[in-house]
């Protein structure tokens, strides 16, 4: 057995199926289950299978990091506070940017300093709702190589610094390994500088977003790591099943099966 909640995002696996029924298998092999969206779903339905959600998106619209905009981020929290109490979800993503179809909603291609400063008011009062509702809200690292061109403030690095700059408990890190190893790497020492901030991990292999075992990343040793800082939280399979999707969670549960 796992000393981690093992988690599996909905949305990239048994992909033949509808949303709900996806949740059903994923809860009948044991594990949790996370969302991207909330509304465009059933919530009711997913409630029903019995699954234990771990996270879902945080906000619709907005950018943590633009005074025109991030009035959209605190509004659509509120709501998706209110989503999440249907599903009993306690921890809700976050990015830096507004992202359409995984690219930014309005690309910049520099970080200035109102930026940070914007997405440092925004959340703190991300903490201070959160802390009223009883949730935690967590800022993903993206990789702006492959995925996400154009998204400021998001790498590992920056999300840490926008985290222990607030240094609220409700506000922490949603540390993505799987974008931390194409636009940073040294994974390790990353866990442990991490600590304290990490909300929950997420991970996939490189190349290709499938499950461990299929790229580069060895992932026993990033389990170890984790367990040495101490974390003991959810993590989370964001990627895809290369091959047969349930022998793809088996990989996924033996990787961080210390």
């Amino acid at each position: 057995m796992s000393q981690f909640e093992l988690a599996i995002s909905a949305e990239m696996v048994f992909t033949d199926l509808p949303i709900v029924d996806r949740v059903r298998r994923i809860h009948d092999m044991g594990f949790a289950a996370e969302i991207w969206s909330w509304d465009d779903k059933d919530l009711d339905a997913l409630a029903a299978t019995g699954a234990t959600f771990t996270s879902m998106t945080g906000y619709l619209h907005g950018d943590l990091i633009d005074p025109e905009t991030a009035s959209e981020v605190l509004r659509t929290a509120k709501l998706s506070i209110e989503a999440a109490q249907t599903l009993g979800v306690t921890r809700l993503n976050l990015h830096t940017a507004e992202l359409v179809d995984g690219l930014p909603a309005r690309p910049r291609l520099r970080a200035t300093g109102e930026m940070w400063t914007t997405a440092l008011r925004t959340l703190e009062a991300l903490g201070e709702m959160g802390a009223s509702a009883g949730v935690q809200f967590c800022v993903e690292n993206l990789n702006t190589i492959v995925d996400h061109p154009g998204v400021p403030l998001a790498r590992a690095k920056d999300t840490l610094a926008l985290i222990e700059g607030v240094g609220h408990p409700n506000v922490k890190m949603m540390l993505d390994l799987y974008h931390a190893q194409i636009g940073e790497g040294n994974l390790v020492d990353l866990v442990r500088r991490c600590g304290d901030a990490i909300g929950e991990v997420q991970v996939a292999d490189v190349p290709g977003r499938c499950q461990p075992g299929t790229g580069e990343i060895f992932y026993p040793a990033i389990a170890k790591a984790l367990s040495d800082v101490g974390y003991r939280g959810t993590v989370g399979l964001e990627g895809y099943a290369a091959g047969d999707d349930a022998a793809a969670l088996e990989a996924f549960r033996a990787a961080f099966t210390l």
